[in-house]
């Protein structure tokens, strides 16, 4: 018979970590007598990151007492406090390995479901000081499971727990748990799963992720191996033209002695600049993608060394070292329709997306929708109004903020700017799928309006220039300094150099992972569980190689990194 030993709580709170702060509930304690267990937590309970903890589907953590003991003996700990795992239930019995997703429970007043294997979630380690716990609560099977509350109640330390149904296919925690993190991704079971009312909606699209993926089952924790690259490394492309696009803004063609590969609209090219010292720069490709030359379209920036390089010092005939063709803001197939949404020097994205649409002949409804200062700053102006004019059923829409030269009533631009109640204005069609790039601010709330007017959030998609957006889950955001060497002595080692955040730095040992690094220069990272599990921290390895001190529990792809548990054995250059 399985018993309710405790049930723990605790509430969200600020914790230093590595010189930062985490907002976290992970540190839970058991209470004395019945507590009311209600739709989203037990009374007296919080989580601190919604994102990934709590819940409808997240309500209840449980973890077995039998666990405990394995713990105790493997890491040599005397005996630990229930709820030291995190969880709100601590039970004897009810096993990872017995308990199946889609089982229903009654404990005191209450019956419950279980929707899903723990998190894997770095906080686990911070709370238990085992920085690895993560990784091996997956690697040992027992990463315990959530409950969802069926019908609310009291429950108290001693009630028996009686299992009132079984979940279909009889797929256990420690099985499900498996199907996602580790190797041998069974389409069948995948299939299964995804057959299971009860699988919590985050998980159902992890696996789906994998059944859809180009990579097949495969893809490691759901997450999508990117296609392989068009060539390894850095090749030399030489310059084959130059165009003043506007006074700010200058055109660079590159191209090979044999037609370069095509590439996906909307991706970017990373490129080592010639010069002392050698930068590397990413930039969005902005010409058609079957040209088979390559085309950046690079603003002036006013602080910028890499537009500063190009723009005084690249002249024809020159070569420049190009990674081949990244990125994942980039064109879907379909017949829905499509909008197009820019700022400034963001265009360049989403006119290589406008030079597929016309290669496609496409009929589908498109809508190009671009704001800049005034007529100057207009950069490849009649280039975009000669593909719109090629679309069947484009449209057209253009905003100078500060015209030069007054608008009449037939002009077709218009004076102001895209905000969000120009976009609820528009009468967009709310099945399309929207291509957002320019300054942040900007796609901040052009995001939000086009959520306002019906799109849904999956179909909204935002590149942003320089680093990717960050994912650190629970850290308490700051205002973090741009990119910078890691502070006290240089390191010895290999070059480790962030290709978006422009930024070359030396590797040093005293670093645990390449993850590390980045955080000491303050470069953007992406990152959950910090131990090789979740692949949220997989980059692109433009050149270079690196090696893992633990191995993780399933590689990413070619090409590919996971940047918290790596290190460099040569010189790095990473899509970071």
């Amino acid at each position: 018979m399985a018993t309710l030993l405790a049930v723990n709580v605790g509430l969200p709170a600020d914790v230093p970590w590595r010189g930062r702060t985490v907002h976290t509930g992970v540190w839970k304690r058991p209470v004395v007598g019945a507590r009311m267990v209600g739709r989203l937590n037990i009374d007296g309970d919080g989580q601190g990151d919604l994102a990934g903890h709590g819940g409808e589907q997240r309500a209840v953590l449980v973890y077995q007492v039998e666990s405990y003991r394995h713990w105790q003996e493997y890491f040599g700990r005397d005996e630990l406090e229930h709820g030291s795992f995190g969880e709100n239930f601590t039970v004897e019995g009810l096993a990872d390995d017995e308990v199946c997703i889609g089982d229903r429970y009654r404990i005191g007043e209450a019956e419950f479901e279980v929707t899903q294997p723990r998190v894997t979630c770095f906080r686990v380690g911070m709370r238990m000081g085992e920085p690895q716990l993560p990784s091996l609560l997956v690697a040992h099977h027992r990463p315990g499971f959530y409950l969802r509350v069926i019908t609310e109640g009291h429950v108290a330390a001693g009630d028996e727990i009686v299992r009132t149904q079984r979940g279909p296919h009889a797929l256990s925690v420690a099985d499900v748990d498996a199907l996602l993190y580790l190797p041998g991704h069974d389409a069948a079971a995948l299939e299964a799963a995804l057959d299971i009312p009860a699988l919590s909606p985050g998980w159902q699209q992890s696996f789906r992720s994998m059944l859809e993926s180009e990579a097949g089952a495969a893809a490691p924790a759901g997450v999508p191996v990117a296609p392989p690259p068009a060539w390894s490394g850095f090749r030399a492309l030489t310059v084959t033209d130059i165009v003043d696009e506007t006074p700010t803004v200058r055109s660079f063609r590159l191209a090979a002695d044999e037609p370069l590969p095509s590439y996906a609209a909307g991706q970017y090219v990373t490129l080592r600049l010639p010069g002392e010292p050698s930068l590397v720069r990413t930039y969005s490709l902005s010409g058609d993608p079957d040209d088979g030359r390559y085309r950046i379209s690079v603003k002036r920036e006013s602080h910028g060394a890499g537009s500063a390089q190009l723009h005084d010092h690249v002249q024809r005939g020159d070569q420049i070292e190009a990674a081949a063709p990244r990125g994942g803001f980039v064109l879907e197939p379909g017949s829905t329709p499509v909008l197009l949404i820019s700022a400034g020097i963001g265009l360049t994205p989403v006119l290589g997306m406008l030079h597929r649409l016309v290669d496609e002949r496409a009929t589908r409804e498109v809508w190009w929708i671009h704001t800049t200062h005034d007529e100057h700053s207009h950069a490849l102006a009649t280039e975009a109004a000669d593909l719109v004019s090629e679309l069947p059923a484009a449209r057209s829409l253009v905003y100078y903020t500060t015209p030069v030269e007054p608008l009449g009533p037939d002009s077709a631009v218009k004076a102001g700017r895209v905000t969000g109640e120009v976009i609820a204005g528009l009468d967009l069609p709310v099945d399309a799928t929207a291509y957002v790039c320019g300054p942040e601010v900007f796609m901040d709330d052009v995001v939000a309006a086009l959520g306002r007017v019906g799109l849904q959030p999956a179909r909204i998609h935002t590149e942003r220039f320089g680093s990717r957006a960050r994912i650190n889950p629970g850290v308490v955001e700051t205002d973090a300094p741009p990119p910078h060497q890691p502070p006290g002595p240089p390191g010895t080692g290999p070059a480790m150099t962030f290709a978006r955040s422009g930024l070359t730095t030396s590797w040093s040992p005293s670093y645990a992972s390449v993850l590390e690094l980045a955080e000491a220069c303050d470069v953007p990272t992406q990152w959950s569980c910090r131990t090789g599990v979740c692949h949220t921290c997989v980059t692109a390895v433009l050149s270079g190689e690196a090696s893992y001190d633990v191995p993780p529990l399933e590689p990413p792809g070619d090409g590919e990194l996971l940047i918290c548990s790596a290190r460099p054995t040569t010189d790095l250059v990473l899509d970071l």
